[in-house]
């Protein structure tokens, strides 16, 4: 079967769950990935052919599309700031608003440089944070903290494919005293999802990504938060900044905890999609 031919069924199976649009970058995704042609290319070999083995597979795709799960686990990769990523089910897929984080952080850094710099990344899952800011940061030290063996086994692959050294560490921030150094830089993208929010929540996502990534308790849902800036005051130099990426709905709950905590010039920031996503505090002489 030509490829091209396939791509419309491909689509219009799909549609009943995606619009076209997605559905559509699905299968140029998949045709980049599997066959390693990108639209121009199709385009220009609209004879080439799909071999049975081949339909096989993307039938196999297709069918785990229908029942929602993410296509960067199907694929088992994606990308994130420019640079590649593995993912599997252990780790949640990295995001847009993820992105910005780390952008604000590698601007901040441009506007004041600090000579090797230290940086600590707390639940690092794919290690994207600590992973894109050790590329960006020449003469950087970066260490990556999360409860998941397992994860960080995907995270030091992930900075053995980008040629960065991150240290990697296995334990639990909450039952953490002590970070062990002290860091120019703390950031973190903690669970922060109520479960009062789960009916927003996609079924790709609520279905598919780890939980333990994800859901925070309702009755504490800055427990997190809380636990790491308290850490930060420790484990901080003497103006260093701290970031986090947050829940939407507790910007100014962030603000409040970050000033009550000592913290000054703190900053609440909204993502693209204009909703309070992520905060800066900087640690007091």
């Amino acid at each position: 079967m030509r490829v091209k031919d396939y791509r419309s069924i491909f689509i219009e199976t799909l549609l009943p769950v995606y619009d076209a649009v997605e559905a559509e970058s699905f299968f140029y995704l998949i045709l980049e990935h599997k066959l390693k042609m990108r639209r121009i290319d199709l385009a220009l070999q609209p004879d080439s052919d799909l071999a049975e083995e081949q339909i096989v597979e993307w039938n196999s795709i297709l069918k785990e599309l229908l029942d929602e799960v993410p296509i960067q686990y199907l694929l088992g990769a994606t990308s994130f700031y420019g640079l590649d990523f593995e993912v599997n089910a252990i780790v949640l897929i990295p995001r847009p608003e993820t992105e910005e984080l780390v952008d604000w952080i590698l601007s901040d850094y441009k506007k004041e440089p600090i000579e090797d710099c230290k940086i600590l990344d707390i639940g690092t899952g794919s290690g994207c944070i600590a992973i894109a800011l050790a590329k960006n940061i020449s003469q950087s030290e970066t260490t990556a903290i999360d409860v998941s063996q397992e994860a960080l086994e995907l995270a030091q692959t992930n900075a053995q494919t980008n040629d960065v050294v991150v240290t990697f560490l296995c334990q639990n921030i909450l039952e953490t005293e002590d970070l062990q150094g002290q860091f120019d830089v703390i950031v973190s993208n903690p669970p922060y999802v109520r479960t009062l929010e789960k009916a927003e929540i996609k079924k790709n996502v609520l279905e598919h990504e780890p939980h333990l990534a994800l859901f925070v308790d309702d009755n504490d849902a800055l427990l997190f938060y809380r636990k790491i800036a308290a850490l930060a005051q420790k484990n901080l130099k003497e103006n260093g900044k701290l970031y986090f990426e947050i829940n939407q709905y507790l910007g100014l709950e962030m603000i409040d905890l970050l000033n009550s905590m000592g913290f000054v010039a703190v900053e609440l920031r909204k993502d693209i999609y204009g909703n309070d996503r992520m905060i800066c505090g900087r640690k007091a002489n």
